[in-house]
């Protein structure tokens, strides 16, 4: 299937999971309404810049990232309210948790993958335990990084973190989600776990002001015959594979669960009972994420079938993040294909 080759992997046949060959990443963006440039990362760091001129206790903490979590902006406008630790990424989330103790509103950002593995402990302990507030932004998650390969992969991040009484965790799909966050985080009293991609996405919503809770996910597309649900990245793949299977007759409902914890589990349960399929879609390992949240409602109800699309239990592949999509089938073509055998 895969033939491992100068730390390289060759894919000559078919994934065993999925119907689908890998094409090049110029083929898969053309199916894509890219109208947007600007990556979620840099909404947040810019959307904080301007909030950070008016409140002085907002802090921007990272590592030796400035550039990839793109505050350099910050850093040269506000250097009073900018703090950078080198290689550090457990100094990093304990010097914010420090400063949140003592009433400063402290952003730790920098890649997803670290601070979801090397600095763990002190998310578990100085932040979640402990009960300061502290933001924590992982820039590049999920498959993000693309070649750099499973080390740099961040695919436990929602399984781990969701476990942590009190830690709140929200994947926003687009730029003007991300906005709309940022502006809620700076005086939201719970430390919160944001992910967001590398890459700009394709905008799921129209206009600068969508309507988002924390906590409350929304509804993009009606319909009773199943229920497609996606978070982060895999929304707008979602919403475009409920649009084709509208067009064929198929009414999908299709949910945007931006946050992961606290879940809106009234949403699922009445997804369940009026659609009786649903589909859950993530850029995150199968066991313990988004479709292991729905599962554990679903297994209490008992209402509906469950099909879930993310990463399967295995080093993924070393390719681009689209490529990786299409591969698992987590694009909107996978998605579809699903919710037709379904």
């Amino acid at each position: 299937m895969i033939k491992k080759r100068n730390h390289h992997l060759e894919i000559n046949n078919k994934h065993p999971s999925s119907n689908y060959h890998i094409t090049t990443s110029q083929k898969l963006l053309h199916q894509i309404n890219m109208t947007n440039t600007i990556p979620c990362r840099k909404m947040f760091t810019d959307t904080l810049v301007e909030l950070a001129k008016k409140d002085k206790d907002i802090v921007a903490v990272t590592t030796d990232a400035r550039g990839s979590v793109t505050l350099d902006k910050f850093a040269d406008e506000l250097p009073d309210q900018f703090v950078e630790l080198g290689i550090a990424e457990q100094n990093a989330v304990g010097v914010a948790a420090g400063l949140v103790s003592a009433g400063k509103k402290a952003f730790v950002c920098g890649p997803a993958c670290f601070y979801v593995a090397r600095s763990l402990e002190q998310v578990k302990v100085d932040v979640a335990y402990s009960a300061n507030p502290v933001k924590i932004l992982g820039v590049s998650g999920g498959v993000s990084y693309g070649a750099l390969g499973f080390s740099h992969h961040s695919l436990h991040d929602i399984a781990v973190l969701r476990t942590f009484p009190g830690m709140h965790v929200v994947l926003p799909c687009d730029i003007y989600q991300t906005k709309k966050l940022v502006e809620k985080l700076v005086d939201y009293p719970y430390p919160v776990y944001v992910r967001v991609g590398r890459n700009a996405v394709p905008n799921v919503y129209e206009g600068e002001n969508p309507e988002f809770t924390i906590g409350k996910a929304n509804t993009l597309l009606d319909g009773n015959d199943l229920t497609i649900i996606g978070t982060g990245e895999t929304v707008y793949h979602c919403l475009v594979a409920g649009k084709k299977l509208h067009e064929q007759g198929i009414k999908a409902r299709v949910i945007d669960m931006h946050t992961l914890k606290p879940f809106d589990r009234e949403i699922v349960e009445k997804a369940a009972r009026e659609t009786g399929k649903i589909i859950t879609v993530e850029e995150h390992s199968i066991f313990g994420g988004l479709g292991g949240s729905v599962a554990e409602i679903i297994a209490q109800t008992g209402n509906a079938k469950l099909k879930i699309l993310g990463i399967p239990d295995e080093t993924a592949i070393h390719a681009t993040p689209l490529e990786i999509f299409k591969y698992y089938g987590i694009d909107a073509e996978g998605i579809l294909k699903t919710a037709l055998s379904f």
